[in-house]
């Protein structure tokens, strides 16, 4: 196949445009080139997004399948004037953010209701309008859906990606933090549920889809898994199969300002009440089309070797261990 990935130099872009030069298909990459280096092999056309032009210098190509990741409402515009009659199969990256009831376990594509798309003057949800995200992905869906038939058209939303090359903090803190032993803090309960997939796993689906012409919209996500599971599977993975957690409640650490999901001073894969749903999804629609994760213990030994090869690239974020340290005393004094 000839294969254009709208981006494909960061993370999950360049996931599927490395495995799919691997597996002999002719790829080109159209993006920036600023934000990562391209997948040796492939294909790289430097264009700007921004303006609605910018792809013109793909005219006159057709291409057998389109990937376009993009959370910029007027990229998706700009793509599909461009491309929409000379692809075959479009797939676009979404996300479970596009979804209002996230605190809701077992929803689905067709069962959860959207966000309202973000409006004409919001386009960049990564600026001073962060919290935008979810509205400008609802607002990509809805430009490309306007342009590309249903039947050929393949929406995947996204859930927590990890592995190699991840930019956030999220996976590999707890992969760092659990590798260096010791005590752990191990945030809420662990029967809370988590759901995650390996990008190299969620890149491959997405060209198990343009390769067989799967339509529709899914989350792309794994099975929901627990909290428990998930961090004894990255112990084991980064050589610490028996590590010692120690549970604290939410309440406590919101008194200790320990905050969820991601950044500073944040315990990731931790969600806040209201969001119980977002990480319980049912994929079991995902799961019979074709998605195949691998083993969260894989996936940390992955996501280590990178780390170890290029720490330079790992995000810093999460807890610090002085912080940690303090809040696990604080815990055992409170249960004497």
């Amino acid at each position: 196949m000839r294969i254009l990935v709208l981006g494909g130099t960061v993370f999950l872009g360049r996931a599927v445009a490395r495995l799919a030069r691997a597996a002999g298909h002719d790829v080109t990459c159209a993006a920036r080139g600023v934000s990562g280096r391209p997948v040796d092999g492939v294909r790289l056309v430097v264009v700007d997004r921004d303006d609605p032009a910018g792809l013109s210098s793909l005219d006159g190509e057709r291409f057998d399948a389109v990937v376009d990741v993009t959370r910029r409402p007027s990229h998706a515009r700009h793509a599909v004037d461009a491309l929409a009659d000379r692809v075959g199969h479009w797939t676009y990256v979404s996300t479970i953010s596009v979804y209002a009831d996230q605190a809701t376990p077992g929803g689905t594509p067709a069962s959860t209701p959207l966000l309202a798309p973000a409006p004409p003057e919001v386009d960049d949800p990564s600026g001073p309008n962060g919290h935008w995200y979810g509205a400008c992905k609802v607002a990509c869906e809805l430009a490309v859906r306007d342009r590309i038939a249903a039947d050929r058209l393949f929406i995947c939303r996204a859930g927590l990606l990890i592995g190699p090359e991840d930019p956030s903090d999220r996976f590999p803190y707890w992969v760092a933090r659990l590798a260096a032993g010791g005590e752990v803090l191990a945030p809420g309960a662990p029967d809370e549920p988590v759901q995650l997939v390996h990008v190299a796993d969620l890149a491959g689906w997405l060209l198990h889809a343009a390769g067989t012409g799967l339509a529709g919209c899914f989350d792309g996500i794994g099975p929901v898994t627990t909290r428990a599971e998930v961090l004894a599977a990255i112990a084991a993975g980064v050589g610490q199969p028996q590590p010692r957690l120690t549970w604290v409640d939410g309440d406590f650490l919101r008194e200790h300002d320990v905050r969820p999901w991601s950044g500073e001073r944040a315990l990731p894969l931790w969600l806040e009440p209201g969001y119980e749903g977002m990480l319980a999804r049912d994929v079991g629609a995902a799961l019979a089309a074709g998605l195949t994760p691998r083993p969260v213990a894989e996936a940390a030994a992955d996501t280590r070797r990178w780390m170890l090869a290029e720490p330079a690239a790992v995000a810093r974020g999460g807890l610090d261990r002085a912080s940690e340290a303090r809040v696990l005393r604080d815990w055992h004094h409170r249960g004497r």
